[in-house]
């Protein structure tokens, strides 16, 4: 889930930055500080959007910089245990798929899938299901839900993992099937008949 957070910090400006107005400084800094960070109760910190910089700063002794408190908007991004998602195909490994999922890659193992026997074609870029012929590509954007989230201590970069096994999820042109009737599931019937 996206949101916008609202952050307190003290910033230190060097010197080197007294030529520039204070908030675009105090925003730079910032912005090295805090993007692309991980955080364990905000999530993915993607970019920091507006600062309200103390004009009035503190010296310390033998620092020439001031130090400034700031209140400054992030935008974050937090996945959610049972949270639907969109995102799209940009790994296929022999285990499964990566899907982009706002900014970072969650995990679609094989065997969340769907109810078939996959077979990943990694050269190839494909996943292709054995009874029903549906495919995955790079490129396929689908709908899922998050079933893993590991933020923070011991997980450097984050690992989510994701699932498509359950009814309305999965690639795109599978949920039309599913809404006009004509999934696997019907199709099973129909050849039981």
């Amino acid at each position: 889930m996206f949101s916008i957070s609202t952050l307190v910090d003290v910033v230190r400006i060097p010197p080197s930055l007294f030529g520039t107005t204070l908030k675009r400084a105090a925003v730079n800094i910032l912005k090295e500080k805090y993007e692309s960070m991980i955080n364990a109760d905000l999530g993915y910190i993607i970019m920091i959007l507006d600062a309200k910089v103390d004009e009035m700063g503190r010296m310390m002794a033998g620092d020439g910089g001031t130090f400034h408190r700031v209140e400054f908007e992030a935008l974050t991004f937090y996945p959610r245990m049972q949270e639907i998602v969109r995102g799209e195909i940009v790994d296929i490994t022999d285990f499964g798929a990566f899907v982009r999922i706002g900014p970072t890659d969650a995990l679609l193992h094989l065997s969340q899938v769907m109810n078939d026997y996959l077979k990943s074609d990694v050269k190839s870029g494909i996943i292709l299901a054995n009874q029903s012929g549906r495919t995955l590509r790079v490129g396929s954007m689908l709908r899922s839900r998050i079933t893993a989230v590991s933020l923070g201590k011991g997980a450097a970069m984050g690992k989510i993992g994701i699932t498509c096994r359950q009814p309305f999820l999965g690639a795109d042109e599978w949920i039309a099937e599913e809404i006009k009737g004509g999934g696997p599931k019907q199709e099973a019937k129909a050849e039981a008949k």
